[in-house]
């Protein structure tokens, strides 16, 4: 599982941001923003840049990256950058979830690699992982979805 950081930053803009606006990211996939109260906007290179794991911070080169996407495709402007932080995400190597044990070590559970997809996975890949805990069926929900391609043994076949 290979961590990558992501950048965000909170910048305000000119002129002002709506902020009913909608998430909206650039066609080629380069940023990604989300415009909030005030005029600001969260602002995104939507990188990910391979890293260790750590309590990382923001690289002001990912900061100064978002700034000049925004700037190159927008009519806005950044006018100040209030903050900016950076969180990692997990990847597995097919970028899939992986949950479960491995044969060789039953007692360890793994329930990661959910990369950029943890807030909206969340729930599915929870009730699997605790019907696999529980050593019982995945529910019924689930009834015809194949949980193999995310189960960690996947990994030692």
């Amino acid at each position: 599982i290979t961590p990558v950081r992501r950048t965000v930053v909170q910048v305000m803009v000119e002129p002002p941001a709506p902020a009913d606006a909608p998430l909206i990211i650039a066609l080629d996939g380069s940023f990604y923003l989300k415009p909030e109260t005030g005029g600001r906007l969260w602002l995104s290179p939507h990188d990910e840049t391979p890293d260790v794991p750590r309590d990382c911070v923001a690289e002001e080169i990912d900061v100064a990256l978002a700034i000049d996407r925004l700037e190159r495709a927008t009519h806005w402007r950044v006018t100040k950058v209030e903050r900016a932080w950076a969180g990692l995400r997990s990847f597995a190597p097919d970028r899939l979830p992986v949950i479960g044990s491995f044969a060789d070590e039953p007692h360890f559970f793994w329930f990661a690699g959910q990369g950029g997809w943890g807030i909206q996975t969340a729930p599915a890949t929870a009730m699997i992982a605790a019907a696999l805990l529980e050593r019982r069926a995945v529910p019924a929900a689930f009834a015809g979805v194949d949980v193999t391609p995310y189960l960690a043994a996947r990994f030692t076949m």
